[in-house]
């Protein structure tokens, strides 16, 4: 091969960096108004003081490098849920760790089920760690376990579940998940994503650090970035067996969760009956807006996350450009439906505004 021909080409890399964006994140929309950001299912409210306090004073040892396994924040994540220390890994997001188990299980011809419509970086987590993913379509907006263990082969490394699910809100209830894992062979890892979980209350859903002993495939993640409101900072941790937690922190990328980062959660567990108040008040606002909409004749789901699904099919695009003409982000699924954040009450009102004028007149150019 010529030297010219190589410089033409450029470096050889994956196929799959090829492809069109992999995530696009919600946008603020431009409008003349203030700007209502109910696209990505943040927290509303500013962090706490004396959380930002925590920050500003590990901020002068960020000359040193982070303390590379978050002993403190393992500690203290111990104590709260009443888990050994050797069964948490903390990391910079669960998506971070998601992506850690995904390489973890990433070998040539290797399978991934879960379910479809999902939480949409699960295939490109897939993509890039060279596993195929086998989807299983949703059953009434929620999981179908049945034909999910169904699709569980000689191949399958892993299984996700989205608990509650993301974008549609549903649940899996705690029975119907123990008759699953009976189903699910014991070299299959099965990760319960409960990112959402603090903002359930429904009495008979799963919870993954109830179950996680019973089964040593099964791993559980939570984040910091919903129900704690430190989305910003990028901090989560998995719980599971300790034959898995110690595998997955070979895999570890070093130093990835910063110090700044690592004190503010702990802070936050420390202030954590403060900001389930917090929780609680949204969940108070999921209710009201969601009685709203329908209201106003909207088709909503019942959601046990901190956002409202509205299955609008081929009107989902032309609702987001109402919101987004009305200074309001959605997530938009196009063909599929729209995701809208609990924000706070003024956003939530308006966006239930926008709502009525699109049942009166349901068109973006009207």
């Amino acid at each position: 091969m010529s030297t010219e021909n190589t410089r033409e080409s450029g470096p050889r890399l994956r196929a799959v960096l090829d492809a069109p964006a992999l995530f696009e994140p919600s946008v603020a929309p431009r409008a003349a108004g203030p700007a209502r950001l109910l696209g990505s299912n943040e927290s509303p409210h500013d962090p706490l003081p004396e959380i930002v306090a925590a920050m500003a004073d590990a901020a002068l040892y960020v000359n040193r490098y982070p303390d590379y396994g978050g002993r403190d924040l393992t500690a203290t994540l111990s104590r709260v849920h009443g888990v050994p220390e050797d069964r948490i890994v903390p990391g910079a997001g669960s998506i971070a760790l998601l992506q850690m188990l995904f390489q973890a299980v990433g070998e040539p011809g290797a399978e991934v089920v879960y379910a479809w419509r999902s939480f949409e970086l699960y295939p490109v987590l897939a993509d890039l760690a060279g596993v195929r993913s086998v989807r299983v379509p949703l059953s009434d907006g929620g999981h179908d376990l049945g034909a999910m263990a169904e699709r569980i082969g000689d191949r399958t490394r892993m299984v996700v579940v989205c608990n509650p699910n993301n974008p549609t809100g549903t649940v899996v209830g705690h029975e119907e998940f123990a008759e699953f894992m009976l189903r699910v062979p014991s070299d299959v890892l099965v990760v319960l994503d409960e990112a959402y979980f603090e903002y359930v209350r429904d009495p008979g859903v799963v919870s993954g650090l109830v179950l996680h002993r019973r089964w040593p495939n099964l791993v559980v993640l939570r984040t910091f970035s919903k129900a704690y409101g430190l989305a910003g900072l990028r901090v989560g941790y998995l719980v599971g067996d300790p034959a898995i937690t110690t595998r997955v922190r070979r895999a570890y990328l070093a130093y990835s969760l910063n110090t700044p980062a690592q004190a503010a959660a702990v802070r936050a567990l420390e202030l954590r009956e403060r900001l389930l108040d917090r929780v609680e008040e949204a969940v108070g606002e999921r209710t009201r807006l969601r009685d709203a909409l329908r209201a106003a004749g909207m088709s909503v789901s019942d959601s046990q996350a901190n956002f409202l699904w509205l299955p609008l099919g081929g009107d989902s695009a032309a609702f987001a450009r109402r919101c987004a003409e009305d200074g309001i982000a959605v997530r938009v699924f196009p063909d599929e439906g729209v995701r809208v954040s609990i924000g706070a009450r003024g956003d939530n009102e308006a966006f239930a505004t926008t709502c009525e004028r699109w049942m009166q007149h349901p068109s973006s150019d009207t």
